[in-house]
């Protein structure tokens, strides 16, 4: 038997620890970015206008998307995804791949789930998101503590993770965002919302030392002079980021061959279309 390669690959995630922190949050409390996730699902799924018979949804919270849609099959976002081949013709990874080690492994998964022109729709947070925290918390811990580690989860940006669906073999790949911008009291009033969400420092590189009294309250007074509101709030940004794909199917429209085009864009656009050399170029014979 071959050994798992995955098995030797390092994982920038403690599994551990993410384990805790979900079990602990309180999205009772802190689950306004699930609701926005959920709204923005069922206007695109409404957008479709398609019926979905066999969906299924995976994510670390079970029991809060567990009501998302009727007869969904609803699993956990483990390496291994419990969903069989060709079962579904909707999947929805939501709320966990921006803490996948293996993102693409995960809709991999997800696009073998699925039926010939299933659908996928993956949601997560986004390179946007609290970087006014990440920025804060830099500054003090190289103030205070005269070095930086990671404090904040590495997020994608929306141009590399809309690359995703097509390394994982989807069709008509999409992907889009959805920026939110929230006020806070404090910096710790948004620390006790991230640790509510279950989105705390999860980071194998972590600093796992008590750090000095003074980190934390140097954090929050950048924080609060950076990126106040004027109005003696602080603002944070989350961004969540919608991915789009549908398994490949032969009634999909598929791109025109090179040069096959029946006119210029030039006499789309009523201008003048110049070579490299920057003269006109004359018309085809075929345009007089």
């Amino acid at each position: 038997m071959q050994d798992d390669p995955a098995k030797d690959r390092p994982s920038f995630v403690d599994q551990a620890a993410l384990t805790r922190h979900r079990a602990r949050a309180r999205l009772d409390r802190a689950g306004f970015l699930h609701d926005e996730a959920r709204l923005e699902l069922q206007e695109r799924l409404l957008d479709v206008n398609r019926s979905f018979t066999h969906p299924a949804i995976v994510t670390p919270f079970c029991d809060t998307w567990a009501d998302f849609l009727p007869d969904a099959r609803v699993v956990p976002d483990e390496a291994v995804l419990d969903l069989d081949p060709g079962a579904h013709d909707l999947v929805i990874h939501t709320m966990g791949l921006h803490w996948a080690d293996d993102p693409v492994g995960q809709i991999v998964q997800c696009r073998r789930a699925l039926q010939p022109d299933g659908l996928f729709i993956g949601v997560m947070l986004g390179g946007d998101s609290l970087q006014e925290l990440r920025l804060s918390l830099a500054q003090a811990e190289a103030e205070v503590m005269g070095g930086l580690s990671p404090r904040v989860a590495p997020m994608g940006e929306i141009r590399d993770l809309g690359g995703l669906l097509g390394r994982a073999g989807l069709s008509l790949p999409v992907a889009d965002r959805l920026p939110r911008d929230v006020s806070y009291q404090t910096m710790f009033h948004l620390i006790r919302d991230l640790r509510d969400m279950g989105e705390t420092n999860a980071l194998t590189a972590r600093h796992r030392a008590i750090p000095p009294r003074a980190f934390f309250p140097r954090a929050a007074q950048i924080y609060a002079d950076n990126h106040g509101t004027g109005e003696g709030r602080i603002k944070a940004r989350f961004e969540l980021v919608f991915l789009t794909g549908w398994a490949p199917h032969d009634s999909q429209q598929k791109p025109l061959r090179p040069g096959s085009a029946a006119a210029r864009l030039a006499e789309a656009l009523e201008t003048t279309e110049f070579n490299e050399a920057a003269k006109p170029v004359p018309p085809r014979k075929d345009d007089t």
